[in-house]
């Protein structure tokens, strides 16, 4: 049961964020409960992230296709696509980090979902419609930090596009079997220890079912 950690914070040696605080919390949780194991992290923002461009995934996708050689770059770029994909599937338990931008998830987080929402890999075309394969007990945690309040059922509630982007991408799609998020928002009008005491109980609740075997 691995657990794999994606921040896709675009300044995340910046450890006051509010998303990075969430991640803490988190990792704090998870020695309690796993004292010998270690997540893996992913600092999208200090990785290099193909993306879907005509002289990087679009491109090489086209020459594959059509059984063209790639030159010595695109090779690169193919290989590093493709160890993003291997690395994700080995892992059954995905945490996000992440900030709300604009209402949706960050742009490197988009770049990422494009190397691992593949089709015959996560996910199956069939005549009744896409099946997801990603259907072993795989769960996902969103840890999502934002500056606006998205609970209220107001107004901003339905704008809040990314954690329903994600949960759709993952649960849906990919077939995961269960698709969690922990909240730290209102960081620009709430007071930080109401926000992250409320985050911390909430996450300890939620971690309970995020790694329940059963």
């Amino acid at each position: 049961m691995k657990t794999f950690i994606i921040n896709a914070h675009p300044n995340f040696t910046h450890q006051e964020s509010y998303s990075n605080k969430l991640q803490t919390l988190f990792l704090e949780q998870f020695k309690k409960r796993f004292p010998h194991e270690e997540p893996t992290i992913l600092h999208l923002y200090g990785t290099e992230i193909p993306r879907i461009e005509k002289e990087q995934l679009l491109g090489i996708w086209d020459k594959q296709a059509s059984k063209q050689a790639l030159t010595a770059a695109e090779e690169k770029i193919a290989a590093a696509s493709s160890a993003l994909l291997a690395q994700f599937k080995a892992h059954h338990r995905i945490v996000i980090v992440s900030p709300v931008h604009n209402f949706n998830v960050t742009s490197r987080m988009k770049d990422y979902i494009d190397n691992i929402f593949i089709a015959r890999e996560t996910f199956k075309y069939t005549e009744n419609g896409s099946v997801g394969l990603m259907t072993d007990d795989y769960r996902v945690l969103l840890l999502q930090a934002s500056g606006s309040i998205f609970t209220n059922n107001d107004r901003y509630t339905p704008l809040e596009f990314s954690h329903h982007y994600l949960k759709e991408i993952f649960q849906n799609l990919m077939g995961f079997h269960q698709f969690h998020i922990v909240r730290a928002q209102g960081t620009a009008i709430l007071e930080q220890d109401a926000i992250l005491q409320s985050a911390s109980d909430d996450m300890t609740k939620t971690l309970e079912e995020f790694y329940d075997p059963n």
